[in-house]
């Protein structure tokens, strides 16, 4: 994890060396119910919760890039004063 501040933004990023996101599930990832474990293993609800929480209650952004065999990175960007981060930050 490494956080950092980015103009007027708060940056946290999370990584990870795992296997990655697979590019057909990576789309899908912050859609609600999408979950990739067997039927009562988990609710797909994690992050599109977080997703909606950075973005509704702080006017952030929360984004991944992956690389299958390489692992992960999720962003999360949160402005300083309050104002919504731009779209695609």
């Amino acid at each position: 994890m490494t956080s950092a501040v980015d103009g007027d933004q708060v940056v946290i990023r999370i990584s990870d060396s795992g296997t990655g996101i697979p590019d057909h599930v990576r789309g899908k990832i912050f859609d609600p119910f999408f979950t990739t474990k067997d039927v009562g293993r988990g609710t797909g609800q994690g992050l599109p919760l977080a997703r909606a929480v950075v973005r509704e209650a702080h006017g952030g952004s929360l984004t991944v890039r992956s690389e299958p065999g390489a692992g992960s990175t999720f962003t999360v960007r949160l402005p300083i004063d309050g104002a919504p981060v731009p779209a695609g930050a």
